[in-house]
């Protein structure tokens, strides 16, 4: 009894900062919303009192722009926009992780053991709870088509969806529908007809949707639907039923983190048993790993979605997504098909014109 307790006072003094002496300061920059993931923060700093987390949450864009132009460089970075994150692992900003989880992960959500997805977050639908006094709220994206052609007075300025713009995030989900439907320029134009609103975060299109400014989002996160719904009824999280996109939140260590040894242990609990284990029962992000149990993990999602679920794959494929003439020939396109309604009515406005002359 006495060698156990000394075991797990020298256990204690080993994980506890030196008397006097600080913690060790770690930064992690992260397209995660804090209110999300604070379960698994406050896990982690449990785990690991000598560490002093500074968790920073930016948009998408801002977190890449912080990995080639911070001084000095964030330790961690996390982000959502999966082709950004890859192309900086690419370019070299990534510093391997060697350890036994990471060697573990599953081959699909890594990538040379520099870049892990450490989470599996469906792309739903949400619409306001009285939309049904209106119309059928959709479960498909065809079902969507529909109604922005059907119900299009109704819709117009009341649809959300992505700015491609102005998120990396929403670029990429656009990106993958063009990839799995034919009909997706068609429901671009549908969107744009219904005068649609391009946000550039799920958060405002759930206030919108809450405040009753949009009675219907597309392409939201999840994992941020989810949580908002539980505290506002008046939102309704749909995953779509013909197929729905998965995302992972993509997380490595900066090359040049200024504590690489803490950037390890942050990185190894959010791949560890325990570390997912609170995502999975504690946060609606969903775990990658099949070893732990819980309302949120990805098994339990392919049990009720099935071979609808379209993951977003990490790997090299991603690299396409940010080469800069694809990406300038998709925005060329999307700002096209958006646009169509109002160059249709600019054309008529002008044949009027014409005609009175």
């Amino acid at each position: 009894m006495i060698a156990h307790c000394r075991s797990v006072l020298l256990v204690g003094l080993l994980l506890a900062p030196a008397v006097g002496g600080a913690a060790t300061p770690l930064v992690v920059e992260a397209a995660l919303d804090r209110e999300v993931v604070a379960p698994l923060l406050e896990a982690f700093e449990q785990a690991h009192p000598d560490i002093a987390l500074d968790f920073r949450d930016r948009s998408t864009l801002e977190v890449d722009e912080r990995v080639a132009q911070a001084e000095p460089a964030p330790d961690v970075v996390i982000s959502s926009a999966m082709p950004w994150q890859m192309a900086r692992v690419n370019e070299g900003y990534a510093r391997r992780l060697d350890s036994a989880a990471a060697r573990g992960w599953p081959e699909w959500a890594k990538w040379r053991d520099e870049v892990f997805g450490f989470t599996f977050e469906p792309i739903v639908m949400a619409y306001r709870l009285d939309l049904s006094r209106h119309m059928m709220p959709p479960a498909t994206h065809a079902d969507l088509h529909t109604l922005l052609t059907e119900q299009l007075e109704l819709l117009r300025g009341r649809v959300t969806t992505y700015s491609p713009s102005r998120s990396g995030v929403g670029y990429t989900l656009f990106q993958q529908d063009a990839r799995y439907t034919t009909r997706f320029w068609d429901l671009v134009a549908a969107m744009g007809d219904a005068e649609a609103v391009l946000e550039a975060n799920t958060r405002a299109m759930l206030e919108g949707i809450s405040e009753g400014r949009y009675w219907l989002g597309y392409n939201l996160l999840g994992s941020y639907a989810m949580v908002w719904a539980q505290e506002h009824p008046e939102v309704v999280v749909q995953v779509p039923q013909d197929y729905s996109l998965v995302m992972m939140r993509m997380a490595f260590i900066h090359r040049d983190a200024p504590q690489p040894r803490a950037a390890e242990a942050f990185l190894d609990f959010l791949l560890s048993r325990d570390g997912q284990r609170v995502l999975a029962g504690q946060t609606p992000l969903f775990s990658v790993r099949p070893d732990v149990v819980g309302p949120y993990t990805a098994q339990r999602l392919r049990d009720q979605v099935g071979d609808r679920l379209y993951p977003i794959p990490l790997n090299a494929s991603l690299l396409a997504f940010v080469d800069p003439q694809r990406r300038d020939a998709f925005m060329a396109r999307w700002q096209r098909e958006f646009a169509r309604r109002s160059q249709r009515a600019a054309a008529e406005a002008g044949g009027q014109a014409l005609q009175g002359r």
